[in-house]
């Protein structure tokens, strides 16, 4: 029997899952964060540079002051940031100096362990990501092994991807990052065995989703096989698509004579605190879901099913989607087998209703389809079929696109952007519109008090002041009456 860790991951993965990454903002992260540090996680999934995005865009926060703010509370849990290839905020391909330049700002503002998933499964990426990560100041690296379904996605493949980044003395450890929950028992009995031969004594996680019902078996038989550590969300922000519970995990681990050592109280706060947050707010939670065979032939993630199925409504032809996820599957193999998660599980989903709807295949292709043709999102796992790749060589919009040069060299955009800007301004002025800074920088300092059980009340006053008809307001309770007119 093992002692086994838990990653929390309900402020980042948990809330992109559920609530479309905009369910948190910083008084939310911060009025849960005493008892997350208390908690005895081994690490927090904090953020990735897509969710600093959204905190500028949507809430007109800071996202280095909530990070800062996290940090200074975690000082003996570290926080996560995900990072997936060579990019930054910006889709656009960054270069290797820009990225170790941001390592180091977000290590300086108190990012201490770093998550890393190259899209292509490019073993040799992550160990390059890694040396810049340990050259910033980052103190711990998670090489992610992203799991899917396909022919060439065997042990062996995994077992290779393994022996290469636990070489890597910039990585510490390993994990198996499984997005579309589709890990079965059967599936990890060899899967996890050959991956623990190739790694010597470097620690070995899973992260897993319950799209489909398998994540929970799956974690405990993973505990029977040597994972060291489970990734899991907590309270309306765990379940559905999803990770598995804390609290349920934790229960069902100790039931099979293995250890976790979290403290058990500041684990139900925080399992109570998300759903206070979904019930205050109005947001969906997660519920245990059933098994679905069909996931098996798409792969893609949840949330990207429900956004497929929007798709096809607002055209009007709902009754397609067989047809799209049947196409899914021939174009992931005309593609060469790409992995079903962000940016690709977007590319594929646009490319299947486009090749269903359209009059014929590939008639229509979209910029990303054709920059990952070209290899701009690094090599194909395979070859691209030879059909498909002439039509897409054929597309007067591929010699532009084969022109781009990416993000501009650092030393540049500093010039462009600003020489004296603090460094943690200029990364988000050279990734994101000058507009949307603009707003968050006149937003002032992020609220940091948050009370669930206020929110009905705020919300009800804030739709009263809102309207113009009223006149007389009369607030009423058991000893209390307050009455309002307008003069």
């Amino acid at each position: 029997m093992a002692n086994i860790q838990i990653v929390e991951t309900s402020l980042r993965d948990g809330n992109q899952c559920l609530w479309g990454a905009t369910g948190i903002d910083t008084a939310k992260t911060l009025g849960i964060a005493p008892a997350m540090e208390r908690a005895g996680f081994s690490a927090i999934d904090f953020t990735t540079s897509t969710h600093m995005g959204v905190a500028v865009r949507f809430k007109q926060e800071d996202p280095w002051e909530r990070i800062r703010a996290m940090a200074e509370i975690c000082q003996t849990t570290p926080l996560q940031f995900l990072s997936t290839g060579f990019r930054f905020i910006s889709w656009e391909t960054a270069t290797p100096e820009f990225m170790e330049f941001a390592f180091g700002v977000l290590a300086r503002n108190g990012i201490r362990r770093f998550a890393l998933a190259d899209p292509m499964n490019d073993a040799t990426s992550n160990v390059e990501v890694a040396r810049l990560v340990k050259r910033a100041g980052g103190e711990q690296v998670v090489g992610a092994l992203v799991y899917t379904i396909s022919p060439i996605h065997d042990d062996a493949h995994y077992a290779e991807a393994a022996r290469i980044m636990a070489a890597s003395p910039d990585i510490d450890a390993l994990y198996i990052k499984d997005p579309g929950g589709l890990l079965t028992s059967k599936r990890i009995d060899t899967l996890i065995p050959a991956i623990l031969a190739e790694i010597g004594d470097k620690p070995l996680e899973l992260h897993s989703h319950c799209t489909i019902g398998l994540a929970e078996t799956a974690y405990c038989e993973a505990a029977e096989l040597g994972v060291s550590a489970l990734q899991c969300a907590s309270g309306g922000v765990s379940d559905g698509t999803s990770h598995p519970p804390v609290m349920r995990t934790v229960k069902n681990l100790r039931a099979l004579g293995h250890t976790v050592d979290v403290d058990d109280e500041a684990v139900a706060e925080i399992d109570a605190w998300f759903t206070a947050i979904a019930e205050a707010e109005g947001l969906p939670t997660g519920s245990p879901m059933p098994f679905d065979a069909a996931y098996f032939q798409h792969n893609l993630p949840g949330g990207m099913v429900g956004t497929m199925r929007r798709h096809l409504a607002d055209q009007r032809v709902p009754h397609l989607e067989g047809a799209v996820i049947e196409e899914l599957g021939r174009i992931r193999e005309e593609l060469g087998w790409p992995i079903v998660m962000t940016p690709f599980a977007q590319m594929l989903q646009t490319q299947a209703v486009m090749n269903v709807t359209g009059k014929e295949r590939w008639s229509v292709i979209p910029d990303e389809v054709i920059r990952f043709a070209i290899g701009k999102f690094g090599r194909p796992n395979a070859p691209v079929d030879q059909e498909v790749m002439d039509k897409i060589m054929a597309n007067p919009r591929t010699k532009e696109l084969e022109a781009e040069k990416g993000m501009a060299e650092l030393s540049d955009l500093r010039k462009r952007i600003g020489k004296d800007l603090p460094d943690e301004e200029f990364l988000l002025r050279a990734t994101m519109p000058a507009e949307l800074v603009d707003a968050m920088q006149a937003a002032g300092p992020a609220n940091r008090t948050y009370v669930p059980e206020a929110q009905p009340v705020m919300n009800l006053l804030r739709d009263v002041l809102s309207r113009r008809d009223l006149t007389e307001l009369t607030v009423e309770k058991a000893g209390f009456k307050l009455e309002v007119e307008s003069n």
